[in-house]
Parts: C-alpha cells; sequence; structure tokens
C-alpha cells in the first residue's frame, strides 16, 4: 500500500523561523524512531513515520481540519499550530518538554495515546492519535481532545494519512 499516495507536499510547511525553533528536527533513525516507540509505549502508524522523515515536525499551512460537530474552537472545525517532531530534542518533539507525556502527566490529558499536533489554544486542547480501538500497535484513530470540556474526545479520522490529507486552510472558514 502506497502512503500519500498523489498527495503534494511542495507547499505543504511553513518553514518559519519559529517553527525551525520549536518544531523541526532532523529526519530520524530508526533507532530514534524505535526509543520513541519503547518511551511512548506506542508504535508510531507507518504514515507519521513517513511524513516526519521527508519533513520532521512543523507548521503546516493548511492548520484547520472540520469537524462533524462543534468544539470550543468553532462550530465546525479545530485549529493546530503545529505538528510535532520525532524526537526529545525540539519542545515540541513527541518527547520534548511540551510533548506527548507532558500533556498526560502535567495536564491530565488521557493516556490512551500519543498527542501529535498543538492548537492555538494554549494547551487546552490536543489532536491524538487514539489507541483506544486498536491497542498500541494498530492503527490509530485521529481525535481532537478539549480539555475545557472534561476532555471530551471528538473524531477526525480514521487515520493519520487521512487527517493530513484533509487539512484545509483557514480562509475555508472566514
Amino acid at each position: 500500500m502506497e502512503i500519500f499516495k498523489d498527495f503534494d507536499f511542495s507547499n505543504f510547511w511553513d518553514d518559519s523561523e519559529y517553527a525551525l525553533q520549536e518544531y523541526i528536527e532532523e529526519k530520524p533513525t530508526d533507532q530514534l524512531i524505535k526509543s520513541i516507540e519503547d518511551e511512548l509505549g506506542y508504535k508510531l502508524p507507518a504514515s507519521y513515520i513517513e511524513l516526519m522523515k521527508l519533513h520532521n515536525g512543523g507548521i503546516p499551512k493548511n492548520d484547520c481540519y472540520p469537524t462533524s460537530e462543534p468544539t470550543t474552537w468553532a462550530e465546525n472545525h479545530i485549529a493546530i499550530t503545529g505538528i510535532m517532531s520525532i524526537g526529545r530534542n525540539k519542545s515540541y518533539s513527541l518527547c520534548g518538554s511540551l510533548g506527548s507525556q507532558f500533556m498526560i502527566d502535567k495536564w491530565g490529558y488521557p493516556n490512551t495515546g500519543i498527542f501529535i499536533c498543538d492548537c492555538p489554544s494554549a494547551g487546552h486542547d490536543m489532536v491524538m492519535l487514539d489507541y483506544s480501538n486498536c491497542g498500541k500497535n494498530g492503527e490509530p484513530e485521529v481525535v481532537h481532545i478539549d480539555q475545557e470540556s472534561g476532555y471530551k474526545k471528538t473524531f477526525l479520522a480514521k487515520n493519520f494519512e487521512s487527517f493530513i490529507c484533509g487539512l484545509v486552510t483557514s480562509d475555508v472558514y472566514s
């Protein structure tokens, strides 16, 4: 199965100075990927690994995802600030200072997956790879977790690839 078939990444990322400083890490090695998976306790989806090998974390130009129900962000979509890299060195990497485990330990987010995208609310909502229905080695769904609404979970996409391909620009909602 081909991942991201016919998806054009040439204009996907906003490589701003902030993105370079806070999100983007060097291309992850297989050894690093395995150590991150071991540390987090979940197998990363092949599509996440594939994208991170192309561009390890950052800020996408298309930063909104449609929802079928309202969230505290908007009636019909969520927004993301960035996608976490596979690594430990940047604040917004999976195992960085503001990474997945930090959100679970310090903010009380549910320990049912890996937090992969932060949102403009500065920690009050996050996007997560949710392994609740597939187990630690399965293909996780992508969900939005809203801390302000009692950690309400809103389904976004059946997998990470669908999530990335479904991101749209905020202009759609203005």
